[in-house]
């Protein structure tokens, strides 16, 4: 048993991540539970949210094994793995911006806009300083065959699931694995491979992740990393039903602390955590 808590330092931690960290620690108490920090995305990222998580976490009293792994320090094996599928002609420059994506009639999909193929016949020798790099997922179809399925173990999900082609390119379309402008890896490429890296066999996460995983499933088989079991858990929401999120601006765990309540408190405030699905 491998897993991981993952958060990106692009703000303070909040009762969601609480909750996702203590489900991780829980489900993951019989093996290896590893600390990720997600900073691939240099613009928003920041050192002193990544300091604060760390601490954060000791108060709530998760623990994790080994050193953490930080993300931006494997830019090269990200862009080793973007070379490995652009050698295969699976990926393809794109200099489309979001208002041009959405001028273009494209749809909304599991993931946010679908992209409409506009760039799709370039090649890769004709990328150009800040354009992104996309999959193109039809050919990456192609090329990956019979796709297996994955476990689900959560309780929104639960059971076996095949990865169904219709769906990645129906709602998913092709996915950004460089970022327009930034050149920052995509969190659809740096997530599976740092997940192979360090041996994760289960991947626990919050349920807004659920539509991104057929697509880490089809890059872990082009790739030929192994796919782990997957458990997505119910997310925290606030008086009105609204999930928490840092963009909302929700309420940090540093304010709790600082205003003098203890995890034990803290901890109360949260749903119940989930019992371990696979217990014998």
């Amino acid at each position: 048993m491998v897993t991981r808590f993952a958060p990106s330092p692009t703000g303070p931690l909040h009762l969601g991540h609480a909750y996702s960290a203590l489900t991780i620690q829980t489900l993951g108490a019989d093996g290896r539970v590893h600390l990720r920090i997600e900073d691939v995305d240099r613009t928003r990222s920041r050192a002193h949210h990544a300091a604060q998580i760390e601490d954060d976490l000791h108060w709530i009293g998760f623990r994790w094994d080994g050193a953490i792994r930080v993300q931006s320090e494997h830019r090269a094996e990200h862009e080793a793995a973007l070379a490995s599928l652009s050698a295969r002609g699976l990926t393809y420059p794109c200099s489309c911006s979001r208002r041009e994506i959405g001028d273009a009639g494209a749809r909304i999909g599991a993931m946010g806009l679908v992209y409409p193929g506009t760039c799709r016949g370039r090649s890769m020798e004709d990328a150009r300083p800040g354009d992104a790099i996309r999959l193109d997922i039809g050919r990456a179809l192609a090329v990956a065959g019979d796709l297996p399925g994955f476990t689900e173990w959560g309780p929104l999900h639960s059971g076996k699931h095949a990865v169904e082609p219709a769906y990645l390119t129906r709602d998913i379309g092709d996915p950004v694995l460089i970022r327009r402008e930034s050149g920052d890896i995509a969190y659809d490429l740096a997530c599976p491979h740092d997940d192979a890296a360090l041996g994760v066999n289960h991947v626990i996460r919050g349920a807004d992740l659920w539509p991104n995983t057929p697509l880490h499933v089809l890059i872990q088989t082009l790739m030929d990393w192994p796919v782990p079991d997957y458990f997505h858990h119910e997310l925290v929401t606030d008086q009105t039903g609204r999930r928490l999120a840092k963009v909302d601006r929700s309420k940090a765990i540093a304010r709790y602390r600082d205003e003098g309540m203890s995890p034990k408190d803290l901890r109360a405030m949260l749903p119940p955590l989930p019992a371990i699905p696979w217990a014998p």
